[in-house]
């Protein structure tokens, strides 16, 4: 193992946290936010939803079980950096072909270990969502603008791809989709076909989907307000689910205002009740932003879910069209299972559907 090289972090508020450098040898500009899950280290730095962000890992130790062949939820990482505490560099698991930091050098992230992630985490919390430098000096200032409009430009695919099987054609509206989303509507049977975000109601009505998917994916989800009026007219045609992003994008498609949170949810505990039933559900989440509750219209959306912690709107429901949506990731990886019934669900709303379809109001 080589000798490590200090490095800093430097918060837009003046704080600096040592440590030192791991992964790609250059400086990173970012969000800098944390993460509270205790595994699944390898998933979170492969969603793409972390575009733009520096992430850090509350959880003590990263990089024991090392980084296997199949956990990837994308091609390549698009977060901008990570903070860690201790850093483990010799992995035990049976499916581990690599070490956390090597990982982070092939993919060309840059990352900091040896921080006290504590207290940076009670900084965050304290201050709420700051930008943050990382690099082999400390600054006594920094531009902390980011360049890219929209960080879902960067993530999107950019040509349709298609998946073939024997049940009902679904389309993934890609945002910044995770692998594991794909993977849950292939493993129920269903025929997909990814497309890039700005896929217009025209070339989605010609693909003859029996359902449409808005996945996941990083930044403020003002920043694809032209595409609000297409949003909305899939969702009228075709059934609907939205997940993560495309939650709050559906919900702006309908008249609906997000804001930023303080520091955001992102972890694999979060406890959400299912108005319906009243059981709370643990689920695993990545957003800064969500639903502003005021906005919403009962007269066109239920609320199906809300935070326990917060009471923030964690799912919605239309009451004519059959569109529903979630804040949290019902595919959980990583995380718990307990709102895995959600995909199957829509896959089963799809295929009961079969080729009836009901007109725009």
């Amino acid at each position: 193992m080589s000798v490590l090289e200090q490095g800093y972090l430097t918060l837009e508020t003046g704080e600096v946290f040592e440590g030192v450098l791991i992964g790609a040898d250059k400086d990173s500009l970012g969000e800098v936010v944390f993460n509270t899950s205790m595994t699944g280290y390898q998933e979170i730095i492969t969603d793409p939803s972390y575009a733009g962000q520096i992430i850090t890992f509350c959880y003590p130790i990263i990089g024991n079980y090392g980084v296997n062949a199949i956990d990837d939820e994308s091609i390549s990482p698009a977060l901008s950096g990570v903070i860690i505490g201790d850093l483990c560099e010799i992995p035990s698991h049976y499916q581990s072909i690599n070490n956390f930091s090597e990982k982070l050098k092939q993919a060309g992230v840059p990352g900091i270990a040896g921080v006290d992630t504590r207290s940076l985490v009670k900084t965050i919390r304290s201050r709420g969502t700051v930008k943050g430098f990382l690099g082999k000096e400390k600054v006594s200032h920094f531009s902390t603008q980011q360049t890219l409009s929209s960080w879902v430009e960067k993530v999107s695919t950019k040509k349709l791809q298609y998946f073939k099987n024997n049940g009902p054609h679904v389309v993934l509206m890609d945002y910044g989709y995770k692998k594991s989303i794909l993977n849950a509507l292939l493993e129920e049977n269903c025929s997909v076909t990814i497309v890039p975000y700005n896929t217009t109601f025209e070339k989605i009505k010609a693909l003859n989907p029996d359902g449409v998917l808005f996945s996941n994916g990083p930044g403020d989800p003002m920043a694809l307000k032209k595409w609000f009026p297409e949003i909305k007219k899939i969702s009228q045609q075709f059934p609907t689910l939205g997940i993560c992003l495309g939650h709050q994008l559906i919900a702006l498609a309908y008249g609906a205002k997000t804001e930023k949170l303080a520091y955001g949810h992102r972890g694999g505990n979060h406890p959400v009740k299912e108005l319906m039933t009243g059981k709370v559900k643990i689920t695993a989440q990545n957003h800064g932003y969500v639903v502003v509750d005021e906005s919403i219209d009962n007269q066109v959306f239920d609320v199906t879910y809300r935070n326990v912690n917060d009471r923030s709107i964690e799912g919605l429901k239309h009451r004519h069209y059959p569109i529903q949506t979630v804040q949290f990731h019902p595919e959980a990886h990583p995380g718990p299972s307990d709102t895995a019934h959600i995909l199957t669900e829509f896959v089963c709303q799809i295929t009961s559907a079969g080729e009836a379809q009901y007109a725009i109001k």
